[in-house]
């Protein structure tokens, strides 16, 4: 019996991401605060408890249209160019990718959704960490497409793509985790001939998936948090960003805030995919 995957929609990852995202944004806002303290002093329920005391508990869902855009941006073109990349190599098979093949359509997925999603992310992690600043200081983007527009007048269209080189690395090794990861093990459940294509099966894979890609992509992440919360000059450029961090050490420093991260992206990969594969089955590709 052939093993070979489905053609699918190529533009249901985007919609799906969006899904999911409006379930984890207060995770990720949390995350975003962690990761900008200039010491490590605060723990999650900390973090979450002052945000609630100061902006209520709406506050959790600061910069939620710049999150949902991100995931319109980026998930749909890294799942989508996955999809697309993937159907188009299967074509004439009857057999699914190897896994070399995945990892290799994953980081160039990944690494052009990361460009691609650049804009939305920078406002996204401006418009969480603006309860953070002293109200004079508060950049108070009104949504994201206000955001966008005030980053292009006010500090300059380039400033929109401030790292971009962590966002697409990580971009890159998330969708190594998060797609090719879920995938392969998707099909190796289904290939021991124990699982179905069901919501088991899917969210066994979520959760291995979620694991590995928040392990790859911490440290990136945290360097992508600071680049793009940086103000003109702060650091000079990647390696004094991470020359910074090295200073507080592997745990406290690249990979501060693991535990949120580890917590927002696992149920973020979970919703992902259990909203992806039922969109799937309620709009099935048709030739």
């Amino acid at each position: 019996m052939s093993n070979k995957p489905k053609k699918q929609r190529w533009y249901l990852g985007g919609p799906a991401g969006a899904g999911a995202v409006l379930f984890t944004h207060p995770l990720d806002l949390l995350k975003v605060h962690l990761q900008t303290q200039a010491k490590p002093s605060k723990g999650l329920i900390s973090a979450g408890v002052d945000v609630i005391k100061n902006d209520g508990i709406l506050g959790l869902y600061s910069g939620i249209s710049a999150s949902i855009l991100r995931q319109l941006t980026y998930t749909t073109v890294r799942f989508g160019m996955y999809e697309k990349i993937s159907s188009s190599i299967l074509e004439g098979r009857s057999e699914a990718l190897p896994f070399y093949q995945k990892l290799a359509i994953g980081c160039l997925s990944g690494f052009i959704g990361g460009v691609a999603g650049n804009p939305a992310d920078m406002v996204n992690v401006r418009m969480q960490n603006d309860m953070r600043l002293p109200k004079e200081m508060r950049r108070n983007y009104s949504h994201a497409f206000n955001g966008l527009y005030r980053v292009a007048v006010e500090d300059g269209f380039r400033t929109l793509f401030a790292g971009v080189s962590m966002t697409a690395t990580r971009g890159l090794l998330i969708t190594i985790g998060q797609v090719a990861v879920y995938d392969q093990t998707k099909q190796m459940l289904i290939g021991t001939g124990y699982f179905k294509d069901n919501v088991v099966t899917h969210l066994t894979s979520s959760v291995f998936a979620g694991t590995v890609a928040t392990i790859m992509t911490q440290p990136f992440d945290v360097m992508k948090t600071r680049l793009m919360n940086a103000k003109p000059g702060e650091y000079n450029g990647i390696f004094d960003c991470a020359r910074v961090l090295a200073k507080d050490g592997i745990f406290q420093g690249f990979y501060r805030g693991f535990v949120p991260a580890w917590i927002r992206l696992g149920p973020h990969t979970i919703l992902t995919w259990l909203i992806l594969e039922q969109l799937r089955r309620a709009f099935p590709y048709k030739e």
